[in-house]
């Protein structure tokens, strides 16, 4: 039995849908990934399944719980991870540690925790005095801190630098490789691609695509990349009509032509070079990226929020500070 389900699941605010038919599931022991571009539903689809909010329609099962109606204890085996949570900033990080601890009746070590996320050091620093990354490896402790069996990941490595995104994303993998099933959320496509196992696509609160990394590159328009530099012109519409090519593209600056398709479409373009007997300077033939998938499968939108209500009262009753224990900054 997969440890998520989620069936059907419909969400609206003051009418508008935020999440609109949405089904999946997560298997144990995978980094399951959500993607999709801002305002889509993915926060507050993950809300509903961690119970903090109240779906309108559909079934969501956490280890054979329901989130709302078994609330306590789906706590016991989901963490989480929140996008835009927040600790009191004179908190310090043993402060923290100690008092997400008193929520769980069998808390894992929070010093083991702090000394492999690296926080051993800054047990006496307080949360404003964090730096970015420092605090999402507090969050990520919080999280695991009631021994989950997952673990929900929502933007982790928003506005963090290179280096410390690299290091999350190290983290993450040993997270899953302890043997907890991890649903990450992110519009990072790079991030994407590297950690996770299966990507669920929403865009505008409907699932687009639903497949492994590779399988989403495979269904995109164009799988393979070709651009070079020809060393006269060529006719646009000869570059149209080659085949399977799903965009061509000519840089108004130095005239590197960039056209997507697949192997045939390869093969096509040197067979047209040879017969023009144009040459190709700095020829390259790559593979599609998660990115080119992605805008395959998805519209741009405008800039909306993922959250039509507040956070902090999902339920429109008031908020009880327990509701989020395993949540964290």
């Amino acid at each position: 039995m997969p440890i998520i389900e989620v069936a059907d699941l419909r969400k609206a605010y003051a009418g508008r849908p935020a999440v609109d038919g949405v089904s999946f599931s997560v298997e144990e022991g995978e980094i399951f990934g959500i993607l999709g571009p801002n305002g889509a539903g993915k926060t507050t689809t993950v809300e509903c399944v961690g119970g903090l909010r109240v779906p309108d329609s559909g079934r969501i099962r956490v280890a054979g719980l329901d989130p709302v109606a078994d609330h306590d204890e789906v706590t016991r085996v989901l963490g989480a991870q929140l996008q835009e949570s927040e600790l009191q900033p004179k908190l310090t990080v043993r402060e923290a540690l100690e008092l997400y601890s008193a929520f769980y009746e069998t808390p894992a070590d929070w010093r083991a925790l702090a000394e492999r996320l690296g926080l051993t050091d800054k047990l006496t620093t307080r949360f404003a005095k964090l730096s970015g990354g420092q605090k999402q490896r507090l969050s990520i402790a919080l999280a695991l801190i009631g021994s989950p069996r997952v673990v929900v990941l929502d933007e982790l490595t928003t506005g963090l630098d290179p280096r410390a995104r690299r290091d999350t994303w190290q983290l993450i993998e040993e997270i899953r490789a302890s043997g907890v099933t991890v649903l990450l959320v992110t519009h990072f496509m790079e991030e994407a691609q590297r950690l996770c196992d299966r990507i669920a696509v929403i865009d505008k609160g409907r699932l687009a695509a639903l497949d492994s990394p590779a399988g989403l590159i495979r269904r995109s328009a164009g799988s393979t990349v070709i651009s070079f530099t020809p060393s006269r012109t060529l006719d646009p519409a000869e570059l149209a009509a080659l085949p399977d090519a799903a965009a061509t593209d000519t840089d108004a600056r130095d005239g590197r032509i960039t056209v997507t398709g697949t192997d045939a479409t390869v093969n096509a373009v040197i067979t047209l070079l040879a017969r023009h007997r144009i040459t190709a300077h700095q020829l390259r033939v790559t593979d599609a990226t998660l990115d080119d998938a992605f805008l395959d499968l998805t519209e741009q939108t405008g800039a909306t929020a993922d959250r039509a209500a507040p956070t902090a009262d999902p339920t429109g009753q008031a908020a009880d500070p327990t509701d989020l224990k395993g949540a964290s900054a």
